[in-house]
Formats: C-alpha cells, structure tokens, sequence
C-alpha cells in the first residue's frame, strides 16, 4: 500500500469520524445542545428551594386543591384550616422539581397535550395537575402530566409554553388537600402504658392493667364469672393504639363536635402523663378528639419505681469481688442522678412529662382528628371483645325446675 493511499484512506476515516459526531448532535434532546441553565426545567428553583413561600396546587375544571401556604407559625394547609403541612414531602417535592431536568421534547400540539396530562386543568376531565410556586423572582406555573410509562420521567409542560417535556424522575403531585398534611398524631409505646379504661355509651367498661412496667401483658379486670380472657395478644391490643398514631384528616373541633354516643378512653402511663380520647363514628369515618394531661400521683409512683430501678441496676454494677494488688484498677461506676441526686432527678422527670403533655396539648387543642379504622377499633373494645368466645359445642344447662308433686288418685 503506498503513502497516497494511506493518506486517503485516513482521510475518509476523519471524515467518518466527524460525519458521525454530527449526527448524534444532531439526534441529541434540544436541552442538551443549550446551556446547563436550559437543560433544568425550573432553572429559577435552583439554589432558591427556601425562597418558595406559597405552593397552590390546582386539579381538573380549575379547581383548587390545595394552598400550602408558609407563615409566621411554618408551613400549614390553607384548605384544612391552618393545619401544620407535611414539611417533610413538601421539600422533597420542590428539591425532585428543582433538578428535574428536560430529557426530551415533547408535542407543541394543543391537541395532542391531553395524551401526556399536560393540557390545560380548565378541562374537565384534564389528568394533570398544575402547581404555582410564589416567593421566587417570578412566579412559577406547571403543569405535570402523567409519568413515562416507557423508560421513566414525567411529561411536564410550563403554563403559557407551547412545548411539553419529558423530565427525568418522578414529579408526582398529591391530589388531595389531606395528603399534604403533617399526620404524625401521637407514638407512646405500649410498654408505658399502665392502664386503659374504655367507658362506652351504655355505661360499661372495660379496664385493662399492668402492675409494672415490667410485666409483659395487660390484665382484664372484672372478668365476667365463668368467662375466660381472651388471648394475650387481643388484651395487649388497645394499649397499642397510640403507638405509631397517624390520622388520616383533620376537622375543626367546633365543626366537628363529639355525639352522645361517644366512647371515653382513658390512657394512664407509668410516668404520669395521661391521654383521654373522646371516639365516635360518622358518616362512615371514626373521629376523636384528644386531650394530654398529667397524674400526679401515678407520677410519684412511676418516679419512685424508675429512681428505685436505678439504684438497683448501680448496687449491681458497683458489687464486685476485692480486687487483687496486682491486679489492673477497674474505674468505679459513675453513680446516675437517681442515685446522686435524687430530688433533682424527680424534678427533671416531672419537667419533662410536663413538657410533653404541653406539647400534645399544643398538637390536640382545637382539632376532630379522622383515624384509620383499625386504630380506632382499638380504642372501642367491648368486654366480649376481650373474652374467649362460648363454646358453642357444649350444651347449656337447662335452668332446674322443681317438679310438682303428683296429683292423688282418685278412689
């Protein structure tokens, strides 16, 4: 091969080469052929998340859905009466949108927006959502359409573009006023509580006990005579019904009143602190108010036990055998305040069940919670809920009847 044909050949390679560079630029999505400013789809969100101060999310036939509105008390649902948003899923959703970044673009035809949800929410039966964020240099308007099924993304249009986008993540917006909301209600653990009394509207009651937070179930008092409890599991349940408490929407109290059919379920924990629900059903949901307050005389005891427990556990790790001269020092337990400073132990405790009783209370006053069904089932036991069932294979005893004495013959 001589040097001419080495240099032709070389030269049809570059040429290739370039042709074909061309043409991925060519092929590649608009946004990656501009600045990096252009390829986000919210360009003014990034770097200002914190700017943001009010988020309104509108759905089909213009309708609001839901005003997230930040105040001098944080972020809180306009639509539920100030209630405290879910600040949480909030900022998880304006950091997705801040880098979503365009993938590709999409139809300019208004025709052909419906198929990606990305037409206008005047519609009646538009499948998007729009959302507005004011607080930045200029407010922003969306409109998210549905996700990608083929490959990811979400298909997303800016109000007043012609173009539609496909962006990469999820941009999933909550269709619901009640979805934005903070709905972390109360977490007590069963293994403080020490008692639970449910007082139905038929006057009966039910309590179920521990005599120390040691013990591992709950006690059925009053046991209806030749009546077995039920099993341990079932007795352990109510108790656990404030453990992990989450509602599913909010009402205002005075809207929302307590009915005469109510039932009172009174939560005495070992430290003191006690809840007291008011629980009713209506319209096919289980509502219940709440109220936090504190026990001084369980406080006592429960300090008492805690303080006793302490100096227990210290006389234990401080009881060991003598030492050998020769052997290594082993440094001394450091004594808790339990045990050091008793009094001023007591007074930390009783501060900090007074502090959380504040700190329900501020979370309660004023609000009808909606709970989840099985939560609330919890806190309306009967007593035959909390008893083996009859057996029904074994005959009930006819009730004794006294034979009459036979009639004398007549002669």
């Amino acid at each position: 091969m001589n040097h001419k044909t080495l240099i032709g050949l070389a030269l049809a390679a570059l040429i290739a080469i370039v042709a074909a560079l061309a043409i991925h630029r060519s092929n590649a999505p608009r946004s990656e052929n501009t600045g990096e400013s252009s390829t986000y789809l919210v360009p003014e969100l990034r770097d200002h998340v914190n700017d943001v101060s009010k988020v309104v999310v509108t759905g089909a036939e213009g309708k609001t859905i839901a005003t997230l509105a930040r105040g001098a008390n944080g972020w809180t649902v306009v639509e539920k009466n100030g209630y405290a948003v879910d600040t949480g899923k909030l900022r998880g959703f304006l950091l997705r949108l801040a880098d979503a970044r365009k993938l590709e673009e999409k139809t300019s035809n208004k025709d052909k927006y419906a198929m990606l949800g990305v037409d206008d929410v005047a519609a009646k039966d538009a499948k998007g959502m729009q959302v507005e964020l004011d607080g930045l240099t200029q407010p922003v308007k969306l409109i998210v359409g549905i996700a990608n099924e083929r490959g990811g993304g979400t298909f997303v249009r800016r109000v007043g573009d012609d173009a539609s986008w496909l962006v990469a993540g999820s941009l999933t917006v909550e269709k619901g006023a009640a979805d934005w909301l903070s709905k972390d209600l109360v977490d007590i653990a069963a293994t403080r509580v020490a008692s639970v009394t449910m007082m139905h509207s038929d006057g009966k009651s039910v309590v179920l006990s521990k005599d120390a937070g040691t013990d591992a179930n709950f006690k059925l008092a009053d046991l209806p005579k030749g009546r077995d409890p039920a099993a341990d599991y079932t007795l352990n349940g109510p108790a656990s019904s404030l453990a992990g408490l989450r509602f599913d929407d909010v009402l205002p109290a005075k809207d929302a009143p307590a009915d005469d059919k109510s039932t009172k379920a009174h939560f005495v924990l070992f430290d003191g602190l006690v809840i007291d629900i008011t629980a009713w059903e209506k319209e096919g949901k289980d509502r219940a108010q709440f109220v936090a307050s504190l026990d001084a005389v369980q406080a006592d005891k429960g300090i008492a036990a805690a303080q006793a427990k302490a100096k227990a556990e210290f006389d234990a790790s401080a009881a060991k055998p003598a030492t050998p001269k020769d052997a290594k020092v082993v440094d001394e337990p450091i004594k808790p305040l339990a045990v050091s400073d008793p009094v001023k132990d007591r007074a930390n405790r009783l501060a900090a069940v007074n502090k959380e009783v504040g700190d329900l209370n501020s979370r309660f006053d004023g609000w009808t919670y909606v709970l989840p069904t099985y939560k609330y089932a919890g806190l309306n036991e009967t007593m035959e809920d909390l008893l083996k069932p009859l057996d029904a294979a074994k005959p009930v005893a006819a009730p004794s009847v006294a034979k009459k004495p036979a009639a004398p013959k007549k002669s």
